[in-house]
């Protein structure tokens, strides 16, 4: 009589893990593309609570913690404006406020990077790819003032791009996952076979 072994496989388990992983992002995309302003609110809502929480620990931390002193003042100062753009944030929710925090900070980051790009490539002419960088930069800092110029606008078109993103990387995972499903059990058959009987 054959005694049939299971063989553990790393098809078996990563397969399952990323197919998961899959059909989590593609729900999430579609949700984002079905309703793409809801979706900014539920972002804004739970940057807003990130601002209000960090803030707190920050502003605790500037007397709790032993740092300089011009680190301490920092660290004080940013905690107190966190905490107050959280407040503001939910105060004018209804008219936008926090969707216009979230954007404001996106667009501030966009900015501040862009610019940094572009005036690194610009005084560093060895730099590999300069011009790239350059045009990169440039966009990214174009990007950032779109976004502070027209906050709600924005916010709905990276959520609907975003969205589209989460639906392709969604899509892409589960029929790899499906492929490597199959992969694995053909592995796993052909070790089988291989296995030598036992008789009992």
């Amino acid at each position: 009589m054959q005694k049939s072994t299971e063989n553990p496989s790393v098809f078996r388990h990563l397969w399952k893990s990323v197919l998961g992983l899959g059909l989590v992002s593609l729900t999430l995309g579609v949700v984002v593309l079905v309703w793409p302003g809801k979706s900014v609110l539920v972002a804004a809502a739970l940057f807003g609570v990130y601002l209000l929480a960090s803030g707190i620990a920050q502003t605790i931390a500037a007397f709790t913690v032993h740092v300089p002193g011009i680190s301490g003042v920092l660290l004080f100062v940013s905690g107190v404006l966190s905490v107050a753009l959280g407040v503001f944030a939910f105060y004018d929710f209804n008219n936008g406020a926090a969707v216009w925090v979230l954007a404001t900070w996106i667009g501030v980051g966009f900015l501040f990077q862009g610019v940094a790009a572009t005036v690194l490539a610009i005084n560093h002419k060895e730099l590999p790819e300069r011009g790239w960088h350059i045009f990169t930069g440039v966009l990214s800092a174009l990007a950032g003032m779109v976004v502070i110029a027209l906050p709600i606008s924005s916010m709905v078109i990276l959520a609907i791009v975003a969205g589209a993103w989460l639906v392709v990387i969604g899509t892409t995972q589960s029929v790899w996952a499906v492929k490597a499903r199959k992969a694995g059990a053909q592995v796993e058959h052909v070790v089988d076979s291989m296995k030598p009987s036992t008789v009992g």
